[in-house]
């Protein structure tokens, strides 16, 4: 089947995008296991580790995560009942709370990362060198793009 500029559908970028993404995120979930976390754990865990001299909030934390407020509640406080974070009074606002990653959240993040940069390394090893490095250039770009049309388009709603 063909859309209206003649591309097969299985081509479409959206539906490559999809399917791109669900496989990787199938593959991490199931290798996460034996670190008892999930994807999103990770990533929060990521951002805290990367960002330990910026005081992030749950409100920062679901912009950078690309989630909403309710998503990434919830998740806080799974996160802080297991110890992998704690929360803190902010410096500049105390009616903030500033997402600390705790010793065990920390390990945990360390640990997994290394599951992380395997598959990474596994799921890029159908490319050499240089296509790896022009796919992740792409993939950048393309994402800055959306990034940038996502962010006109929150403007434009609020605009009306």
């Amino acid at each position: 089947m063909q859309d209206s500029s003649g591309n097969s559908q299985k081509r479409r970028f959206p539906v490559l995008l999809r399917s791109a993404w669900l496989g990787l995120n199938k593959s991490f979930r199931r290798r996460l296991v034996k670190h008892d976390l999930t994807p999103a754990q990770f990533i929060a865990l990521r951002w805290l580790s990367e960002s330990p001299s910026v005081e992030l909030s749950q409100r920062d934390l679901a912009q950078l995560t690309s989630s909403n407020a309710n998503n990434v509640a919830d998740l806080v406080a799974r996160m802080e009942r297991d110890g992998l974070i704690s929360r803190s009074v902010g410096k500049e606002d105390a009616r903030i709370k500033k997402l600390c990653l705790t010793s065990t959240g920390l390990k945990a993040y360390e640990t997994a990362r290394n599951t992380a940069v395997d598959l990474q390394t596994e799921v890029l090893s159908e490319l050499d060198d240089s296509e790896r490095e022009e796919f992740l250039e792409l993939l950048e770009r393309v994402a800055m793009e959306l990034d940038r049309m996502a962010e006109n388009s929150s403007s434009a709603t609020k605009k009306s």
